[in-house]
């Protein structure tokens, strides 16, 4: 069975991990991986990293991951640098993709 895929995208690596770790308690969704880059604004951000989660989950546990992690992270960072994606149906191969970033998770 396909999953859905969930993108969050905030500004700072802490902010990203308690969002998340809200998120995983709401719903039943899988951290799939990490990446982290640098603001558009560079040294003039306020936090100076972006941090992207890719998770996987049912569309409806997704939905409600996505839900709780942009109202968690909105307590530190303004609305506007929190990003929120849903696939509902990812596309075969996707999955490979997921894995891709600069955090790698334990084997």
């Amino acid at each position: 069975m396909t999953q859905a895929v969930g993108l969050l995208e905030v500004l700072g690596y802490s902010v990203a991990l308690s969002a998340m770790d809200q998120a995983c308690k709401a719903a039943n969704v899988e951290i799939a991986a990490m990446d982290c880059s640098n603001p558009a604004t560079g040294d003039k951000a306020s936090i100076p990293v972006v941090v992207q989660v890719k998770f996987t989950g049912s569309v409806s546990d997704v939905q409600v991951a996505l839900e709780t992690a942009r109202e968690h992270a909105q307590q530190f960072i303004d609305d506007h640098e929190i990003i929120t994606r849903l696939i509902s149906q990812q596309a075969p191969g996707l999955e490979k993709l997921l894995m891709v970033g600069k955090v790698k998770r334990p084997k």
